[in-house]
């Protein structure tokens, strides 16, 4: 077996620009999604190409918001991009706006054959789905997890993948291990499974593959929860990889500069329905490019 710590999922070499396709949704107000992974990965200098699944006026933690659907126009989209020649190095996937959507991801797959595969399979949090999710989408985005090359669930995008009952945030090293090996089993070469809270001030985020140990990665646990935290968690994590970074170094990564853009956004009016603010902590993800 291989250690997290060895496995680099991408080589940057040189002056090279990445470029990565993100395809999530765009939110008005509110901090998560293309609002996260543009400023995140271009800090990273990635160039960031980004594929809109559905437009907000706020994001879901609003009582009120409106959401317009994309699905219609990813096709001529994406055909414009064949016509102009564009080529990518990652497609980074995020919320759908529609089962529909999943067929433009896979094409991207085919016509990129080469570029890295990261999934972040967004459906919902605390053993619910999100409010414009329905079963079919949920069905649809497990089309996804065979052949990512990265996969980012939480506990309940796990359960909803797997069909293994969702319990909670505090749960024993060996339902760890049954989710991670279920998720590896559907076909995805690396995951990063994330959020199990035991109530001694740490959240454990843990790492497994097809030939990866199940590496376990602990943070500091603040207390209290903020909306796009998983936004820019993944994007944070890519983020990393992007630069040549180990997987264990970006789950690390990853986890504490989510840490850092949690504390201040403590400080921020309306914090806790507006999403978490990271522009303070981009500074670090610039730090990634020094080697």
């Amino acid at each position: 077996m291989t250690n997290a710590n060895e496995i680099r999922l991408y080589r940057r070499e040189g002056h090279y620009i990445p470029r990565v396709a993100a395809v999530h949704d765009l939110c008005g107000y509110g901090k998560c999604s293309l609002a996260v992974a543009i400023p995140v990965l271009s800090a990273a200098g990635c160039d960031v190409c980004p594929v809109p699944t559905s437009l907000f006026s706020a994001n879901t933690k609003f009582p009120v918001f409106h959401m317009h659907d994309t699905t219609d126009m990813l096709e001529p989209y994406l055909d414009a991009w064949v016509q102009e020649g564009v080529e990518l190095d990652a497609v980074y996937s995020g919320f759908l706006g529609s089962a529909g959507q999943v067929g433009a991801i896979q094409r991207l797959y085919r016509e990129h054959p080469r570029a890295l595969r990261v999934v972040d399979p967004v459906m919902g949090d605390e053993g619910a789905k999100y409010p414009t999710y329905t079963d079919e989408m949920c069905e649809a985005m497990g089309a996804l997890v065979d052949g990512a090359d990265l996969l980012t669930p939480n506990l309940t995008e796990a359960s909803i993948l797997t069909g293994i009952p969702y319990q909670g945030h505090d749960v024993s090293d060996d339902f760890v291990r049954q989710n991670l090996e279920a998720l590896v089993g559907m076909g995805a070469k690396a995951v990063v499974l994330k959020g199990v809270i035991r109530g001694d001030g740490l959240i454990r985020n843990y790492v497994c593959g097809g030939d990866l140990d199940v590496c376990e990665v602990k943070a500091e646990l603040l207390p209290y929860m903020l909306h796009g935290t998983g936004d820019l968690y993944a994007s944070s994590l890519l983020a990393a990889v992007m630069c040549g970074r180990s997987l264990l170094e970006a789950t690390e990564f990853a986890g504490e500069l989510v840490r850092k853009a949690m504390v201040v956004t403590r400080y921020q009016p309306d914090f806790e329905m507006r999403g978490v603010n990271f522009e303070t902590v981009l500074g670090d993800v610039c730090t990634l490019l020094k080697g």
